[in-house]
Order: structure tokens, then sequence, then C-alpha cells
């Protein structure tokens, strides 16, 4: 290709030579005119609607325009001979080294490709990689959509490969009788060459025009238009991703809502094949698997059920694509629960000490005016010093659950926020797009993220740059099953089977190195590949727990972070929280406190039992047993019940929806009573033992 390329843009280069100073394009304003000296043979004319303008560029007798992210060819005619789709607004064209290039411009980078003339068009010789981004992937239908009704045959000859205003002629034509005209410009719209998210938007309206089997066609060139552009089954997509290439999920829905069952099997066949870890993918299933229920369609359904579960395969802990959400929600329950039994723990020491602790302070100046006067005599004399050395113990190990559960709490949102990165949910990595989002990732170094890069750079066609990154995240699997692509690209096929042997052999569940040696498995990504990129070894693409290590590490890792840097704690950013900042940074110090308390000696003085403390043992199950093992466990248990059964925030903890459950909610009751029950027993038995002891001390000769 790019050396046919290259032949062609030397006879445009002789071309031009050959042209010079005869007819040549002008651009006034937004009208592209042709002109041969003082005689104008032909003029385009481009709303505003359609972006800024770049060129003309003439090179052997056709002009080359940019207008907003796409490329125009026009012969000397004016008719329009080819178009090039291109991620971001065209900035400039050139044909200085004697091939066309054309610059783009994203958001903080360019990208550069060259453009071949060929007998069918214009060819991009480098990868394109479409961001997410409406203004781009939208703009063949936006340039349909400006043409007025009556402009309708005029636009379809002047820009026959804009295939939104053959179908606007093709309904023209239909209501107007002439059914065999509109079947005709149809088929016509279904031969241009398009972009795969195009394809998706052309196909929602042939479905809404009564054109159902054009449609099937259009989403069969998307998926393989899709596929040949590097998009892969095993790359999330976001919601935000999805609407920008067509909105399938949205039309989806609306044919839903219109019960039109059998267009939908068509549109959850495209999701399914090319998109099925879509955001909000899960929701659909269950309820198009509710659908099929209602049509006396079961076995479909459970199909359906099998396949969403199926993909939680390499999600967090396999909980799903709301894995996240619901440790994030499992946290913010140990963290309530936890500071619960801090809380009761601390206020029942605090009601057993109080008199003994006014005593022992009074001669340093008071309870509270030695911490002025005598602050390091007076911090022998805090409430846990009252305490003993297994009541400490257990207040530590408290505190230090605490601290794992708001550490995970803050890992939950960082990972949470990162998996959101739009570079990592749009179907496919590389481009200069993608490569400037995962730049401003902050990888963190280790295989998982050498794997992403490399992976980036192998889909770029940068095989070199990739071996370098996979070397490093070797021993990792899939590294291995990529290094084995790589050989195989190259002809070293014997090499490849035993990189590919060697990745299966470390992961026994790795689907891309079964597939490259024969064995067939049945993943959503290795049915893809068989369909649609036949003949094509499998690369092996990074699973949620992967990009979860890459972007944010493990919790260790975020622990030690806020330990080494407690000033970012305090810094907002995405995904991080300064009052739950405030709250890691408390609880460490707090731990640190009763870490140094354990030295304290505990003043020779018993604290009593004052009445406050009995009662507080009584409405706090747990808090009189803090010397034994069991106490500790009883007062976690009821702190967990009460936090369990909380409405906070007004709707409770709705990452966990199995808490809402009647069932579950009475087991909790029954389980908050039962601690009660043992905790009074536990009372009672602790004032019986006490009553004996004191009836034991007053004996006579005693």
């Amino acid at each position: 290709m790019r050396h046919a390329g290259g032949r062609w843009s030397g006879l445009l280069t002789l071309l031009a030579l050959w042209n010079w100073g005869h007819a040549a394009p002008v651009l006034e304003g937004r009208t592209l005119r042709y002109e041969d000296g003082a005689r104008l043979v032909w003029e385009r004319r481009f709303p505003p609607a359609l972006g800024e303008l770049s060129g003309p560029l003439e090179v052997g007798g056709l002009t080359f325009v940019g207008i907003g992210p796409v490329v125009y060819t026009f012969s000397g005619s004016g008719r329009v001979l080819g178009r090039a789709d291109l991620p971001g607004p065209v900035t400039s064209l050139d044909a200085s080294g004697g091939v066309v290039r054309v610059t783009t411009q994203g958001d903080g980078y360019t990208e550069n490709f060259t453009l071949s003339s060929m007998p069918g068009g214009l060819e991009v010789q480098e990868r394109v990689v479409f961001p997410p981004d409406p203004a781009v992937t939208g703009w063949l239908r936006r340039a349909a959509d400006a043409v007025a009704p009556g402009d309708l045959r005029q636009a379809a000859a002047a820009d026959p490969g804009n295939p939104f205003v053959l179908l606007r002629l093709a309904q023209r034509l239909e209501k107007g009788g002439d059914q065999y005209a509109a079947l005709s410009t149809v088929r016509r719209a279904l031969g241009t060459p398009l972009p795969f998210f195009a394809w998706v938007q052309l196909a929602a309206r042939l479905d809404a025009a009564g054109f159902p089997a054009a449609a099937d066609l259009a989403l069969d060139r998307a998926r393989r238009d899709a596929a040949a552009r590097g998009l892969d089954p095993d790359v999330p997509v976001s919601r935000e991703a999805l609407f920008a290439y067509g909105n399938p999920s949205g039309y989806l829905g609306t044919l839903l809502d219109q019960n039109r069952l059998a267009r939908a099997e068509a549109w959850m066949a495209y999701l399914r094949d090319l998109h099925p870890r879509f955001e909000g993918g899960p929701a659909l299933y269950a309820r198009y698997a509710r659908i099929l229920d209602t049509q006396g369609r079961a076995g479909e359904a459970e199909e359906w059920r099998q396949f969403a579960r199926s993909l939680r395969a390499g999600t967090l802990y396999n909980l799903g694509e709301d894995g996240l959400t619901r440790v994030r929600g499992a946290a913010r329950l140990a963290t309530l629960a936890l500071v619960l039994t801090l809380a009761a723990a601390l206020l029942t020491l605090g009601a057993r000490a109080w008199r003994i602790q006014g005593e022992t302070t009074r001669p340093l100046g008071g309870r509270w005016r030695s911490w002025l006067h005598r602050p390091l005599a007076r911090a022998r004399h805090v409430t846990v010093a009252y305490a003993s050395f297994s009541e400490r113990l257990l207040l530590l190990l408290l505190v230090a659950g605490l601290l794992t559960a708001v550490g995970g709490w803050q890992w939950a949102n960082l990972a949470g926020a990162a998996l959101r990165a739009p570079a990592l949910n749009s179907g496919t990595y590389g481009g200069g797009w993608g490569n400037a989002g995962l730049g401003d990732l902050d990888l963190r170094p280790g295989p998982d993220s050498a794997l992403l890069s490399g992976l980036a750079a192998q889909l770029d066609g940068e095989d070199a740059l990739a071996r370098q990154l996979y070397t490093g995240a070797l021993p990792d699997a899939c590294a291995l099953n990529n290094l084995g692509v790589i050989a195989q690209a190259r002809g070293d096929d014997a090499q490849a089977r035993e990189q590919e042997r060697a990745a299966l052999s470390t992961r026994p569940d790795l689907s891309a190195a079964a597939y490259n040696l024969g064995l067939n498995p049945g993943t959503p990504g290795t049915i893809f590949q068989r369909n649609y990129r036949s003949g094509q070894p499998r690369l092996c693409y990074p699973d949620q727990r992967s990009l979860t290590r890459a972007v944010t590490g493990d919790l260790s890792d975020t622990l030690a972070e806020a330990l080494r840097s407690p000033a970012r704690l305090l810094t907002p950013a995405p995904g991080r929280s300064v009052r739950l900042g405030i709250l890691l940074l408390g609880t460490a110090l707090l731990g640190l406190g009763l870490a140094l308390s354990l030295l304290l000696p505990r003043p020779a003085a018993r604290p009593a039992r004052p009445p406050l403390y009995r009662v507080l043992t009584v409405l706090l199950p747990g808090t009189g047993l803090m010397h034994s093992p069991w106490g500790g466990m009883l007062l976690l248990v009821w702190a967990a019940a009460v936090a369990a059964l909380a409405p906070i925030g007004g709707g409770g903890f709705t990452a966990l929806p199995s808490l809402a459950g009647v069932t579950v909610r009475t087991v909790l009751a029954a389980l908050l009573a039962f601690t009660y029950l043992i905790g009074a027993l536990a009372f009672l038995t602790a004032e019986v033992r006490g009553a004996r002891l004191r009836r034991h001390e007053v004996r006579p000769g005693r």
C-alpha cells in the first residue's frame, strides 16, 4: 500500500509541475474558487457549521481542502474524488516532501498523516484512531443535515460520498412514490467508505426510515471497520464514547421502549460483538433478559444473563462493572462501624476513668489547666492510661482497622476516578488522543503500566518500542503473548509459539494465548477475532485488575503514599476527597498516640465502676468486656449491625443493594438484639461478681 502511495505521489508531483502557471484554486472566505486566469471554472461554498478551512493545496491537477476534521479532494472540473476522515480539525496541508501531508490539531497534541490518492478515493497511510468527540464523529451527519430539502439532489451530486445526504434524498423519493429510485439511492449510500461510527449513525437512520436490511448491512460494515482500526471487545467503552460512536445503546433503548424486539436483536448483537463491556451494559442486558422472559423466551434470556456473568471475569474480585463501587460501599460501611466502635470504647473508658483522673490531675493544676502548665506530666494521665494493656491493645487494633478501611475508601475513589479516564474507555488504545490521555494518567511503574503502554505502541505499528516496553513487563503473561505476536509478524513462528506457550503456562486462563495456539476459546474477544480479524494473531489486553494496578497500585501503595506525602491528602484532585484525607491523617495520628500509650504505666489506683459507666456498658454491648477478645468482637458486631441499619445520607449504602433487602435487614435487627442480650448478661455477671468481691472484702477478719 505504501509503495502504491509513493508511485501516485510521484505522479501527482510531476503533474503539478506540468500544470504550474495554469488554473489554480483560490480560497476566499468560505468559498473555494477554481480559476483559469480570469475565467471561473467552478466554485464551492462551505457553511460555517462545517468548521475551519485549510488549504487549498493543488497537486497534479487535484485540489486538496481541509474542512473541519476531513480532507476533500476535487478534480479539475470540481467533482469530489475522495474524502479522508481524520481524528481532529485539519490545520495544515503540505506537499513539499513529494507527498501530501496533513496536520490535525487535538487538545494539547498534534498528529501528522500521509494521504494517498487512489482510484477509489483518498487513503490515509497511518492508523487513524478517532477520539470520542461528537464534533469529529458527527461531522458527516451534520454536513448532511445542513442541506436544505430543496437542494438534496444537487448536494447528492456534488458530494456522493456523504451517505446521509443520499439517505435523505431516498426518503424524499420514497415519499414521492418512486420506490425503485429510493432503493437505488440507498444502495449508493451503502457503497461509500465510512468509519465505523458513521456506519452506526447511518444504520440508526436506515432503521428509522424503514430499511432494516440495509441497517443490518451497515452494522456489519461498522464491525469490520472497527476491527480494522484496532477496536476490541476486551477494551471497555464509556457512555460518552458510545454516544460519540453513534449511540447504539441509546437507539437500542428506544427500540425496547417501542417493543420492536426484532430490530433490537440486531443492535444487541452489535453491542455484544464489538462493545460488550460498555458502561451500563449489565443493566441493559438484565432489562433485555426480562423482556425475553415476558415473551416466553426463557432460554434466550438465560443465555444473556450468562453472558453478562461471563463479563465479570477479570474485574475487581470478579464483581463486575460495579466492583469498585461495591468495594467503596464496603469500605464506607467498615469505616462507620469502626468509628462507632472506637467512639463507644473511648466514651466508656472515659466514663470509668473520669473521677480518678480528676483526682490524679488535681496536683498538676486540674484536668484541663494541667495541659498548659505541665503538658508532659499531664500526658501520663490521659484517659487510656487508666485502661489495662489488653484494652489499649484492642483500641490500637481498632484504629489500625479504621486506617485500613479509610485507606480502602480513598483507594476505591482514586481507582474509580482513574479507571473512568477517557483514554481507557474508548474501545482501543493508541493514537494521538489516546497516548496523550495515557500520559496524563501518571501510570505507576511496573509490569501493568508497561503492558498498557506497549499495547498502545503495538497497535500504532511501533513494534520496536512495544518490544522494549513488553520486555520491561516480563514475566507478565500478557506481555509474553504480545511479544509472540510481534515475533510472528516478523516471520519467527517458532519463537512466537514458544512465547505463547509460556504465556499460557503462566496463566492457563489467558484466552489470547489459547486462541493463538489453536485452542479456540469462546470469549467475546476471541469470537470477534475469529469473525472479523481472521488469520491475525490475538493480542492480550489488560483486564480491569491490571488497569487498576497500573493507574493506582494497590491499597498498600495508597497508604504508603498518604504517609509519605500527607499534604497531598489535603489537595483536591479527581477521586480525592479533602475530608477523607483529614480523616485518614487523623486516624494515623490517633494510632500513633495509642501506640505510644502502650508504654505508659497504669496508675496504681484502679478506676471503679461509676453509674454512668454501668449505663454505657448496657447501651453499648461489649464495652464492659474490652479486657477480653470476646468483648471486642461483641462491640464490633454491634457497631456493624448499627452501621448497616443506619440510613446514612438518606439513602443508606446504595452501593451494597443486598443490605436493603427485607430478609437481610431482619437478620441484622435480630443480630443487634442478640448483642444487647449478651451485653445485658455480661453486665449482670459483672455486677454479681463485683457484689461478691465487696462482701468478701467487708467480712470480719479479712
